[in-house]
């Protein structure tokens, strides 16, 4: 039984290997026979015959300059979606470490994501189009956030970290939504915060009003600061010493115009998340019904004029 596995396993290692030098000399088949292998490979990843890994073998510099890279990858990917689905086709990338690799299947001069979505969604891939969009997005992010990091953690001024936010923004087209949680947590992160109930929301309401001009710049949207309500909200619910601090920071954000009294209103009436959410609405009802009886006196007076 033994020897049986071994040969199992001996025979499969030949068949990875076979596979790999196929990929490697594709310039020598005629594109009938491109396709035909490139079918075929994608059914035996499909059913798990061959690892992802074989794909690496496409990044060799004569397949992509030629687009022969690009080209047997579409169809490849095809035959291996057919055979499951795209999910699968997915997870098996990110397993294999080939998610952030996927542009190299062509030349360095049309290494960007919209020419690699529109490629393959032109293909019939949108899929993988926007399967490679929020990696990039994911991997931008963190970067965004270690060098926010670094630069909260240097004091560095708030004019020259609200500007070199605009420009990652704009570089790599993130919308503020997405920015507005990254801040968040950096703010959060960049303190070392007391132990002691009592003392933490003092600490960290001063914490907080230094970087409200901040958090005010990316917060100029109702979706941008309804996330940045439900981050504080997460944040007080899992460090449990910022449990009854979180009114006094949503009031702190209030009164520097980092939250707007709508943006307020529609979380406590539907926007808000589940954690916490019995103790933290209880403690906004108060401030929430001033909000309203606010409201209304300013429409009242609005109909008397």
């Amino acid at each position: 039984m033994h020897i049986v596995k071994h040969k199992s396993i001996c025979l499969h290692i030949i068949q990875i290997s076979l596979f790999l030098s196929l990929l490697l000399f594709l310039k020598a088949f005629s594109e009938t026979e491109q396709t035909k292998l490139a079918m075929l490979s994608g059914i035996l990843l499909g059913n798990g015959t061959l690892p992802a890994t074989i794909l690496t073998s496409l990044f060799t510099d004569s397949l992509v300059k030629e687009g022969i890279a690009a080209s047997f990858a579409v169809k490849l990917f095809k035959a291996w979606m057919a055979e499951k689905d795209a999910n699968s086709v997915t997870s098996s990338l990110r397993k294999a470490n080939l998610d952030k690799r996927l542009l190299e299947l062509f030349p360095v001069n049309r290494q960007s994501v919209d020419h690699f979505a529109k490629y393959f969604t032109d293909a019939g891939l949108k899929e993988l189009s926007d399967f490679l969009r929020v990696q990039q997005s994911l991997g931008t992010r963190k970067e965004l956030q270690k060098e926010l990091q670094e630069r909260l953690s240097q004091e560095c001024p708030i004019k020259e970290v609200v500007l070199y936010v605009k420009e990652e923004m704009k570089r790599n087209d993130l919308p503020e939504t997405a920015v507005i949680g990254l801040l968040w947590t950096c703010i959060m992160n960049a303190v070392e915060w007391n132990k002691k109930e009592e003392l933490v929301a003092e600490q960290a309401l001063k914490h907080l009003k230094q970087y409200a001009p901040l958090l005010a710049v990316f917060s100029s949207q109702g979706q941008s600061e309804l996330i940045l309500l439900q981050k504080v909200q997460e944040y007080c619910y899992d460090n449990i010493h910022f449990m009854k601090a979180f009114q006094k920071i949503v009031v702190l954000f209030y009164k520097a115009d980092v939250l707007s009294e709508e943006a307020i209103l529609k979380w406590y009436k539907e926007a808000h998340v589940a954690k916490g959410k019995s103790v933290f609405l209880d403690q906004m009802k108060k401030f929430v019904e001033w909000l309203q009886n606010a409201e209304e006196e300013s429409e009242s007076e609005g109909e008397e004029n």
